[in-house]
């Protein structure tokens, strides 16, 4: 089907094009073309990622909630979907936009096709439209609020659609890391990472105890902890700092999530400093870094369009090397926020935003973006490594 994009001002050949979904943005401007998935209406941020792989790892990444993903790669869903590689056991993506038509997938993991998986977890999605136009008005203007729309009646109300679009609030001073994380404390299930030859391992060896506070946690990043020989406690993320340091861990971990850092950290913030201040080793990844330098005295702000792929440079400021990392993030690190006690440690080679920072006199130390990858490069695992160093050289020292 040839990609239709059309302005609200002008609907009336709307009738004319054989299409069951659209997506609106808060503009004005529409794309019509086939739904996927779920039948139904959804309203979020929309985004884009540039990953050539992964996308039901990126579809089920907690951080997505709230949001609609324009997949830059035409050819997504080409290997079906299995039940390994979901990010969460809930999916909070609001929905998926995707250039071609799905073949039928050709992968001996695949259990079931990218359609089925969409509609059995309530995904909304469209296929056949100008992707590559709309991630350059996301480039240009920024990520926009959106709607989308699937029914196979093809009966859209474009100015009702719209009004729903513009109502929604946005991502801004919205706490979602109250929505996605646990609601109770759990025991990771000791699963490593998985290996084509082995699958998914169990680790026997638990050396060390991490407490990860879960604002939208992705399971990979458990499963690389349980590869350096952990024992992983899952907590909700208003737990305080008192009820985490009776579980007695020998490091802490600030999870990734979705939403507004500032908006969390109104809870988040309290709990942070006071587990700063009893010296155990405390290690974040993405909204956890945001939410750390926040804790730190610093302050955060909304990104135009923000860093979304699996193939963004950053430079180790520390060791002068070049990663290749995953990213997901729509808000960053303010630089000139940062007291004099923090280090910046990494940087984007896209746009110069803080992509890591740690604290000169303490253990306690942050990346913006996936170490743990999935999709993506696998560049920085080392990070995993050294929290657990820091939890060695911690572990004989009382901490409570």
């Amino acid at each position: 089907m040839k990609p239709y994009i059309q302005n609200i001002n002008s609907i009336k050949n709307l009738k004319k094009i054989d299409s069951t979904a659209i997506l609106i943005l808060q503009n004005g401007k529409f794309f019509r073309g086939m739904g996927l998935g779920y039948q139904g209406t959804a309203t979020g941020e929309v985004c884009f990622n540039t990953s050539i792989t992964g996308y039901q790892e990126i579809i089920s990444d907690p951080s997505y909630a709230k949001q609609i993903i324009n997949f830059t790669f035409p050819h997504v869903g080409n290997v079906g979907t299995n039940k390994e590689d979901h990010e969460s056991d809930k999916i909070w993506t609001r929905g998926v936009i995707i250039n071609s038509e799905i073949t039928s997938p050709s992968n001996y993991r695949s259990l079931k096709h990218l359609d089925e998986w969409l509609k059995k977890n309530k995904i909304i999605g469209i296929t056949g439209i100008d992707t590559r136009n709309l991630t350059n008005f996301i480039r240009d203007k920024g990520a926009p609020k959106g709607t989308i729309s699937f029914s196979k009646k093809n009966r859209f109300n474009i100015n009702k659609l719209l009004r729903l679009t513009q109502k929604w609030s946005g991502l801004k001073n919205l706490d979602l890391a109250k929505i996605v994380s646990t609601k109770k404390n759990y025991n990771w299930k000791d699963l490593k990472t998985w290996k084509k030859s082995k699958g998914f391992e169990k680790n026997i060896k638990k050396h060390f105890h991490v407490v990860a506070i879960d604002y939208g946690v992705k399971k990979n990043i458990l499963r690389y902890f349980s590869d350096f020989n952990c024992k992983v406690t899952v907590v909700p993320c208003k737990t305080n700092a008192e009820d985490i340091l009776k579980l007695k861990p020998h490091g802490v971990f600030l999870s990734n999530g979705p939403g507004d850092p500032a908006a969390t950290g109104k809870y988040a913030i309290p709990i942070i400093q006071k587990l700063i201040k009893k010296n155990l080793p405390i290690f974040g990844i993405c909204l956890g870094h945001q939410i750390l330098a926040l804790a730190l005295g610093a302050k955060t702000k909304k990104m135009s369009l923000g860093h979304r792929g699996a193939n963004h440079p950053v430079k180790n400021l520390l060791k002068g090397n070049v990663e290749i990392t995953s990213q997901n993030h729509g808000f960053e690190v303010i630089k000139s926020s940062l007291a004099r006690n923090i280090e910046i440690t990494h940087q984007s080679l896209f746009d110069n935003s803080i992509e890591g920072i740690r604290l000169k006199n303490k253990p306690v130390y942050s990346v913006q973006y996936h170490p743990e990858s999935n999709p993506g490069p696998q560049d920085s695992v080392y990070l995993f490594e050294e929290f657990v160093e820091s939890m060695k050289r911690y572990a004989k020292k009382k901490r409570y």
